[in-house]
């Protein structure tokens, strides 16, 4: 086999033919926002399966699941996960999904090459396929890692009020519960077979992108398959790197994608936290004349009062300072959230100035490009 060829430009929104390790390291270093891996899961089947009916269950029996041994495993995924993360930015993170055959092996193989795991993910599948033979409990869930690029790393993307919209303002957690991929969006072939034997459901891929990346990021899928990530990605404003040995499976993504819609800017647009919105001090709003030095604030009962001052530091009758230390101060409490606790006159209601603040807010994020 050559020598394959180095990228000098990101191949963004492409799919890369051959081998996952010698592409990957064709790629720049630390090129990569994200990686989604659903490689293979060297499935220890033994004999065929068969319904109680006598039917033959068809299983993932392609030579691309199949290796010699535990050892043979163990050394490919050595080596994708290291070319992975030469590729992964500094502040980028990887998920990988599998099941008992694999995911133990791989969760080790993470750990010792530096990776940090933030979560293990359950997918709990709503539909699994039943055991057949009796003989153990139905597999009705594969695991997925989410993993930093290492321990040390200060940065890295998590959407959690996304999350928290995304779940009805409840904390987003560990334990996911959707079907299988099955229906209208499984894909098959001419024969009416199915497309891919492994296929994942979009929603899976909506949560994985959602909550750890960002429109316009790269995600790389080195065992892309039927391309459920590019699909996903596309959707969703992110640009995909797919890569796939298979000619039958790359066909069948192109056919894929080239169907799947982006969505516009506005539209993937997430709930962003309180830490990542500008700071805005009080004494902006003082500057900005949205409150004038002499305008009294009240808490919300109006039983304590406070005075700006021009340099937004407020006066009671036995103290000076912020907002926070002043509602501190006339509460006896140790700690305040000035924005919240003072309100200011708007006719005959008050209003918390934490409007003004959002207001300031909204005028230093640049508008969303039409």
């Amino acid at each position: 086999m050559g020598r394959t060829r180095q990228f000098k430009r990101i191949p963004a929104n492409e799919i890369l033919q051959g081998n996952c390790i010698e592409l990957m390291n064709a790629l720049p270093e630390k090129s990569v926002d994200l990686i989604f891996a659903d490689p293979p899961y060297n499935l220890q089947l033994g004999d065929g399966l068969t319904r109680p009916d006598h039917s033959k269950v068809n299983g993932v029996t392609d030579e691309w699941d199949q290796f010699s041994s535990f050892q043979a495993y163990d050394k490919f995924t050595h080596e994708w996960m290291s070319a992975a993360r030469r590729i992964l930015k500094d502040n980028g993170a990887i998920w990988v999904i599998g099941s008992y055959h694999n995911i133990f092996r791989v969760g080790a193989t993470l750990q010792n090459l530096g990776y940090w795991i933030m979560n293990d993910v359950i997918w709990n599948k709503t539909n699994p396929m039943p055991n057949f033979r009796g003989t153990r409990f139905t597999n009705a869930h594969e695991t997925m890692i989410w993993a930093t690029k290492s321990a040390d790393q200060k940065k890295y993307t998590f959407n959690y009020e996304a999350m928290k919209s995304l779940n009805e303002d409840l904390q987003m957690r560990s334990d996911w519960t959707m079907p299988i991929c099955t229906g209208k969006e499984r894909l098959k072939n001419d024969e009416g077979n199915k497309a891919h034997p492994t296929q994942k459901p979009e929603a899976l891929l909506h949560r994985v992108l959602l909550s750890t990346t960002n429109p316009g990021d790269i995600v790389l899928d080195p065992f892309f398959g039927s391309g459920t990530t590019g699909a996903v990605a596309k959707k969703l404003g992110r640009n995909f790197i797919g890569i796939e040995q298979e000619t039958k499976y790359i066909e069948a993504a192109k056919a894929r994608l080239k169907e799947t819609r982006a969505s516009s800017p506005e539209t993937i647009a997430v709930t962003q936290s309180k830490r990542s919105q500008p700071r805005v001090p009080f004494g902006t709003i003082v500057e900005r004349g949205l409150l004038e030095p002499g305008t009294v604030l009240y808490d919300p009962r109006k039983r304590h009062a406070a005075k700006i001052r021009a340099d937004g530091s407020l006066a009671c009758k036995d103290a000076t300072g912020s907002i926070h230390k002043m509602g501190a101060h006339v509460q006896g409490l140790e700690a305040c959230n000035g924005w919240t606790y003072w309100h200011f006159k708007v006719g005959n209601k008050l209003q918390p100035i934490d409007l003004l603040r959002q207001k300031v807010r909204a005028e230093m994020v640049p508008p969303t490009p039409n």
